[in-house]
C-alpha cells in the first residue's frame, strides 16, 4: 500500500527557508496525525539517502530538556543532512513519551525523580513502554521515491520496522550525544533494557547527589 501516492488533501509541499538553509517541507497527515518531512539537497537521490526518523518530543526539541537527548539529536540529524549536502528528516507527530502522549510522559517524569527509570515509571501507571508506529515514515519515504536508506538512529527498532515495510537500510549512522547528570539514567536505561547501542553510556561518572 506504500507505493500509493497520497490523496491531494493529505499531503502538501513548498520550500521552507531556515537557519540551516532551505529544505523542501512535505506535511502529510497519516494515522491520524499531520507529520512533516525536511528533504534538503538532491531531489532526485533514491539510494543511500542520509534519513533521520525523529520522534516528536516537545519538551526536548522545543524546550531544551537536559532529561533527554531528543532536542540535541534534531539538531545534529540537522546540521549533518546539511553538512553532506543532502538528505531527509521525518518529523512524526503523536510519538510524545514512545507514544503515551505529553501528559502521561509529564506523570512519568514525577516518578523518574523518585528512582524509577524511563521504563517502570510508565509501566508503573499502566502505560506501555513503547507504542510508536513507523508506518508513516515508511509511507512518505516511499512517496519521496526513496529507495534505500542510510538511518541516523540508535534505535534497532526503527531499522526492523523500515525494512519490514520495504524500505532497505543500508547503513546505521550512529547519533551518539553526549551524557549529562540529568539524562544518563535515562540512556543508560535504554542501553542495558530497550537495547538501543549507547556506547558513550559507559564510563560516564554522575556527580554526588545529581539525579
Amino acid at each position: 500500500m506504500f507505493e500509493q501516492a497520497f490523496n491531494d488533501e493529505d499531503v502538501a509541499e513548498s520550500d521552507l527557508v531556515t537557519r540551516r538553509g532551505t529544505f523542501r517541507a512535505v506535511a502529510f497527515r497519516a494515522d491520524g496525525h499531520e507529520h512533516m518531512a525536511l528533504v534538503h539537497g538532491k531531489t532526485k537521490l533514491r539510494e543511500n539517502v542520509l534519513v533521520r526518523i525523529h520522534s516528536e518530543c516537545m519538551t526536548g526539541d522545543i524546550f531544551g530538556a537536559m532529561r533527554c537527548e531528543c532536542g540535541e539529536q534534531l539538531d545534529a540529524a540537522l546540521n549533518t543532512i546539511v553538512r553532506e549536502g543532502s538528505g531527509i528528516l521525518v518529523y512524526l507527530r503523536g510519538h510524545e513519551g514512545r507514544g503515551i502522549g505529553l501528559v502521561d510522559k509529564i506523570r512519568t517524569h514525577v516518578l523518574q525523580d523518585e528512582g524509577l527509570d524511563t521504563l517502570d515509571s510508565a509501566t508503573s501507571l499502566g502505560l506501555p513502554v513503547d507504542v510508536r508506529d513507523y508506518t508513516p515514515a515508511a509511507r512518505v519515504l516511499k512517496h519521496l521515491r526513496v529507495q534505500s536508506v542510510r538511518l541516523m538512529s540508535n534505535n534497532p527498532d526503527k531499522i526492523a520496522a523500515l525494512e519490514s515495510h520495504g524500505i532497505p537500510v543500508t547503513a546505521r549512522v550512529p547519533s551518539l550525544m553526549k551524557p549529562n547528570q540529568h539524562n544518563i539514567a535515562y540512556l543508560t536505561a535504554k542501553r542495558d533494557r530497550l537495547g538501543h547501542d549507547l556506547p558513550q553510556v559507559e564510563g560516564f561518572t554522575t556527580l554526588p547527589h545529581a539525579r
